[in-house]
């Protein structure tokens, strides 16, 4: 089980929101690449970027900041004598060219979302076009998809579409429940594993870690294909602590190596 710290992005500052609302803002850090170093000096082996206001714009928005992750990401590599760890990237790619640009610069997979569910034909040609490397993100509330930075519910059913993405050839699922996220109020474990079952393709949690019981909680379920878990509000705030809940994670799941962690 990976614990995958979460970096948002709104404005070129690192912070979390509540349920997706950008209203409801808590700033962590004014300078994201610190952030980043961060979270690697605590053991991360993976990084989820979120560029918020691309959420929302439709297009990248916060670029300067994920190259100045992705260079402090290099540099610790560099320093430290160790492999980079991979970092995945969502919000606002929308086009073939901005996928082909953030790999150029560094990314390891490229998170498609809104797109991914209103033209799913640029999700296909997308994993078609760079094989390994397109993760779907699926956030959803009571079962249905939402999209545009969340402000949209669809009427699309998440199995079904979960489904059909990995037919596309999509390397994995992000699956968030939008009435969880920032509230540190639980994983929606059911569903999460409804989810897991249906489909043969790693799915990675996301929305609602608060405590280690959670992490445990999720280490119990991976065998029905449950990968990781995506950490936000939770290792901000200090309710749970990165490197003690990945030894836990490790210790109740066996360690993980750092490109296999998910494939």
């Amino acid at each position: 089980m990976l614990l995958i710290p979460a970096i948002d992005l709104k404005d070129g500052h690192c912070v979390r929101l509540k349920q997706g609302d950008m209203d409801q803002a808590t700033v962590f850090s004014d300078a994201p690449a610190e952030m980043a170093r961060h979270w690697l000096k605590q053991g991360a082996r993976r990084l989820h970027l979120v560029d918020l206001n691309g959420a929302f714009a439709g297009k990248p928005v916060n670029e300067a900041a994920v190259k100045a992750i992705l260079q402090a990401v290099r540099e610790y590599a560099e320093e430290t004598d160790t492999e980079e760890v991979p970092v995945q990237l969502g919000g606002g790619i929308r086009d073939l060219d901005t996928i082909e640009r953030y790999l150029n610069d560094g990314l390891s997979y490229i998170i498609i979302g809104t797109a991914a569910v209103k033209s799913p034909g640029f999700l296909a040609d997308a994993c078609a076009a760079f094989p390994g490397q397109i993760i779907v993100g699926i956030d959803a509330k009571d079962g249905k998809v939402a999209t545009d930075g969340w402000s949209k519910l669809s009427g699309h059913d998440v199995i079904d579409l979960a489904q059909k993405f990995e037919g596309y050839g999509v390397e994995a699922i992000i699956y968030t429940d939008i009435g969880r996220d920032g509230m540190m109020g639980g994983v929606n474990i059911e569903a999460t594993v409804k989810l897991a079952q249906a489909v043969s393709i790693p799915v990675i949690a996301s929305g609602g870690v608060h405590v280690l019981a959670d992490v445990e909680a999720l280490c119990a379920v991976q065998d029905e294909g449950i990968s990781g878990v995506i950490c936000g509000r939770s290792i901000y705030e200090g309710t749970l602590d990165l490197l003690s809940a990945q030894d836990r994670a490790d210790e109740l799941s066996g360690e993980f190596d750092n490109e296999e962690d998910l494939t």
